[in-house]
């Protein structure tokens, strides 16, 4: 009884770690980009029970354990990064006028959570530069409109669909344009963000919707979305920022492939998964909030923020721009598979890099 369990349970795993070789864009195969950490620990457990219940003479018990532990090792790959004992690939900031500092603020709010005031203190306690929410629809606006004050630039665009999106800053915006870059109902906002230096920071942010049942069946819509912001992005010499809930994890083929294409970094690489969905189950976490950056800039910090009543966490992150210890940061480097693959799954979808707006300073 114990063999037939054991051997299920490594069927599913191998079948949950190569399904997500295929490039297939169903939902239940994308998905499953998903638990890596899960999938890992479950691998991890049954090892445990294979070396205790099976019969190491018997081939077949042999058999199963490497298929286990290679597993293990193939999942654990994908998740060391996001832990400590991995290097940095931004550094930590050192000095740096005020100036050019940028604080921002990440919050998935859950349309029908009505704890605004529990994430208004957090705003005014945590003081970003730069807030956006998402989920937020017209009551959420009335709202955070009495941080108005502090926060006098703004774009809204509050939604019932679950897809509104809000940005207010304290430090100018300029060129601002809420785009519907893949689907109709579905924003994003791109615009260029004033630091107190007068430097020129250009931001995207961004919220596509994922696969899932729900949703959609297939991931071509949100890859689309995320690939041809990426190229819109590479190789530019001004400061980019690009953030949201990408409904990703940060370790998917596709979240990895944004970072080939943009070249921008991740501040989370050796720091820490700063995992923001689901805030009501610990044991199903994964990091969907993002921020990543060009390499004009040095982190400050970064900090998940306590639970405010919606399925996320929010997150801040402070970045300082330092152009010279910044050229020294090194992400990862598309090749021409890579390029290859993202115009496959931008042509898949009617948008093109060209609608991307590039907000001008």
């Amino acid at each position: 009884m114990s063999f037939v369990v054991i051997a299920s349970l490594v069927v599913v795993i191998v079948c949950a770690t190569l399904l997500p070789l295929s490039r297939h864009t169903a939902w239940w195969v994308r998905d499953l980009d998903f638990p890596r950490l899960q999938i890992a620990f479950v691998a991890c457990a049954v090892l445990v029970a294979e070396a205790v219940l099976l019969d190491m003479d018997e081939p077949v018990s042999a058999f199963l354990v490497i298929l286990t532990a290679a597993c293990l090792v193939y999942q654990g790959w994908w998740i060391l990064p996001y832990t400590r004992p991995f290097a940095n690939e931004v550094k930590l900031a050192v000095g740096g006028a005020p100036g050019e500092r940028i604080r921002i603020l990440t919050a998935n709010v859950l349309t029908p959570n009505r704890q605004s005031d529990v994430l208004i203190a957090l705003i005014r306690a945590h003081r970003p530069h730069v807030f956006v929410t998402l989920e937020t629809d017209q009551w959420w606006q009335d709202r955070l409109d009495v941080l108005a004050p502090a926060y006098p630039y703004s774009m809204k665009c509050p939604l019932d669909n679950l897809y509104g999106m809000h940005v207010y800053s304290n430090l100018p915006l300029e060129d601002g344009k809420i785009q519907f870059l893949v689907e109709d109902d579905i924003p994003s906002m791109h615009a260029m963000v004033v630091l107190d230096s007068g430097r020129k920071v250009r931001m995207h942010f961004l919220h596509p919707a994922p696969p899932s049942p729900t949703e959609h069946d297939e991931s071509t819509e949100r890859d689309a979305e995320l690939l041809v912001v990426a190229k819109s992005v590479a190789g530019l010499d001004t400061p980019v920022i690009v953030a949201g809930d990408l409904n990703d994890v940060a370790w998917s083929t596709t979240t990895r492939l944004f970072r080939k294409i943009s070249g921008l970094l991740d501040p989370r690489i050796g720091r820490g998964m700063f995992n923001s969905f689901h805030a009501d189950h610990w044991f199903l976490r994964w990091p969907l909030d993002h921020l990543f950056h060009s390499q004009h800039f040095t982190l400050g910090f970064i900090r998940r923020l306590p639970h405010f009543g919606s399925d996320h966490f929010p997150v801040l992150v402070e970045l300082v721009f330092d152009e010279v210890r910044g050229a020294q940061q090194e992400g990862l480097t598309a090749d021409r598979e890579d390029h290859a693959l993202a115009d496959e799954k931008i042509a898949a979808e009617p948008v093109t890099v060209d609608d991307v707006h590039e907000p001008q300073g």
